[in-house]
């Protein structure tokens, strides 16, 4: 939509171009540490990074509502699915994969405090119990939880070494997903799609791009509801 094709989005995409093209390479670690590092605090709230960048994810929450947060539209997914979804998939993969540490999950009691009856990433979730979910959830506490995972994963990319970039995840850091619960058997798939990458292709994706993409969607959303809104007339 055009409402998209903003100046923001245009700079992300050629940032995360340069990145995709050069990365990984030792004579432009430092470079391309500091792209990935502002492509990813771009996706977050501000407050996560207080790097003065622009936030998608800022504009995100600048335009929406309660209702439209919890409302199961057209594609039979939430706002709060799509933003609990990239977060738990950014903390699963930078913090088990590249890290092999604890998930911020648990590290903060964030289960309770967003009041989420599951732990996993939801790729299983069939649209009732997205609605349930989105309907029982912390508002508040879900963009808290953001910004905590946020700031582990940008600890995490500052402490890499060229070398890192190219390594593979391991068997058993695998293995830990499927033993914590945090993706279901009916989304396995994730497993081997992950199992795959390098570090460097983790940062891309999911720890960057992913999150742009359920941003944009989450956005397109509030767009087509405010068309639809003043269609009928209401302001």
């Amino acid at each position: 939509m055009a409402e998209l094709k903003d100046p923001n989005r245009q700079h992300w995409n050629r940032q995360f171009k340069v990145l995709q093209d050069t990365w990984p390479k030792p004579d432009n670690f430092e470079t391309c540490i500091e792209i990935c590092m502002n492509v990813h605090a771009m996706v977050h709230a501000a407050e996560m990074s207080n790097t003065g960048l622009w936030s998608f994810e800022d504009e995100l929450w600048e335009r929406m509502s309660e209702p439209a947060f919890r409302k199961v539209h057209n594609d039979d997914q939430s706002i709060a699915w799509k933003l609990w979804h990239s977060t738990r998939i950014e903390d699963i993969t930078m913090n088990i994969l590249i890290a092999g540490e604890l998930q911020i999950l648990y590290s903060g009691n964030w289960l309770d405090k967003i009041g989420a009856a599951v732990h996993d990433t939801g790729n299983a979730m069939n649209e009732k119990e997205i609605e349930v979910f989105s309907n029982s959830i912390d508002m508040q506490a879900l963009r808290d939880y953001r910004i905590a995972v946020g700031r582990k994963t940008r600890n995490i990319i500052k402490s890499l070494k060229a070398e890192d970039l190219k390594k593979r995840v391991e068997a058993e850091r695998l293995k830990r997903i499927i033993n914590e619960g945090a993706v279901v058997e009916e989304a396995r798939w994730l497993i081997d799609y992950w199992g795959k990458k390098t570090f460097s292709g983790l940062l891309l994706m999911p720890a960057t791009r992913h999150n742009l993409v359920h941003l944009n969607q989450s956005m397109r959303i509030l767009v087509k509801e405010k068309s639809r809104a003043r269609g009928k007339g209401v302001s």
